[in-house]
């Protein structure tokens, strides 16, 4: 079976790890801050780096940093995993969903703009699939309107805008390690940023509140979480990091074929090149009542084949936990029609050239001869 994604582990990444659980000290210690230095150092622009234990606590950290919470409004993308929105709701604050472009999937200042109120706080913008955002009217908008500008770089770690890094904007960027990731700490993420009041802030929020003077004693100023990222994970981030160029450089070459190989037909909307990006998913739409199917047969259709396919992701307004806001069907056409047709093709760095010939040819198949 071809797997939508796969880590790539090493004997490097596994010598790595097994020497830090043979040192006795296997939580937060100094792989973490070593990681922390290397890939600050690798983004540029000044910022700091803070680890966490997901990147879904790195976005809830920054949220309190910036004592974002009841009575807020934040502004996130409808098309997204629903992470984006759930850190929302657990800080008090309430997500405010706005449609995504068709095919890029993520959000413009223009549909941004249309959404603000005086309760707007912060912004969300999601690097979709490792596609840069057009950041820069976004951040003209946040300076206008005195906003949070969080951005989402869960799935961007590599992804690069204007010539710079994504994250290397001095804002706060959140990335995800999670294994299906670009590269990987197993669970795991990070935050970075330039101000160092916000930094010291997600340091505390991280670990239970807690400073420590330079005696080692404790005193805890706020509330904090348990959200620290091990050593363990560390250490494997490490190796991942001086791979990730290697990595990113043979997605980009898988994308490329993908685009030059899957059919142009009605059916099937294909994402498009652009500047900067990283890759991290090859997601399509497929119209499957066009080809008298569902997408559930599709997919079986496809697992028949030996081939696995992902669904990323459905609408999240949509989603029973977000209609309780008054969300419903047809308030999101762009995402609401992702949600129905999207498909995620495999795309990892272990694919080999048979493998992904193998997929191309399953969709010329479904597509000229259908099931």
């Amino acid at each position: 079976m071809i797997p939508f994604t796969r880590p790539s582990i090493g004997e490097a990444e596994i010598e790595a790890v097994t020497e830090v659980l043979r040192s006795g000290w296997i939580t937060t210690g100094p792989r973490v801050q070593e990681l922390e230095a290397t890939l600050a150092d690798h983004l540029g622009g000044g910022v700091q780096v803070r680890l966490f234990n997901s990147g879904t606590s790195a976005l809830e950290a920054a949220l309190l940093a910036h004592e974002v919470g009841p009575g807020d409004e934040v502004i996130v993308p409808a098309m997204s995993f629903v992470a984006t929105a759930n850190v929302v709701l657990r800080v008090g604050a309430r997500p405010v969903f706005v449609d995504v472009d068709l095919v890029s999937r993520n959000l413009d200042a223009e549909r941004v703009a249309a959404a603000l109120t005086p309760r707007t706080r912060a912004v969300i913008p999601v690097h979709f699939a490792g596609r840069p955002v057009e950041m820069d009217p976004i951040y003209r908008l946040g300076r206008e309107r005195n906003l949070l500008i969080l951005e989402d770089a869960a799935q961007a770690i590599g992804s690069r805008q204007g010539g710079r890094p994504v994250g290397a904007s001095g804002n706060p960027v959140c990335f995800s390690f999670h294994p299906n990731k670009n590269i990987t700490t197993v669970e795991g993420g990070a935050l970075a940023c330039a101000d160092p009041h916000v930094v010291k802030r997600v340091e505390r929020i991280r670990f239970h509140g807690i400073e420590r003077d330079a005696e080692g004693l404790i005193t805890v100023p706020e509330w904090g979480g348990k959200m620290n990222l091990p050593d363990v994970g560390a250490a494997l981030g490490l190796v991942q990091l001086t791979r990730l160029e290697d990595f990113n450089e043979r997605r980009r070459e898988l994308a490329q074929r993908y685009l030059q190989r899957l059919p142009d037909h009605p059916a099937l909307l294909l994402p498009e090149e652009a500047e900067g990006h990283s890759w991290h998913m090859f997601c399509v739409c497929l119209d499957a009542g066009a080809l008298g199917m569902e997408r559930p047969q599709v997919i079986d259709w496809f697992r028949r084949r030996e081939i696995g396919l992902g669904v990323h992701y459905p609408a999240m307004h949509l989603f029973p936990l977000y209609r309780r806001f008054g969300y419903g069907e047809g308030d999101f056409p762009n995402a609401e029609r992702i949600g129905r047709q999207t498909l995620t093709l495999p795309l990892f760095p272990a694919l080999t050239d048979a493998e992904h010939q193998q997929v191309c040819d399953a969709f010329h198949e479904l597509l000229e001869n259908g099931a």
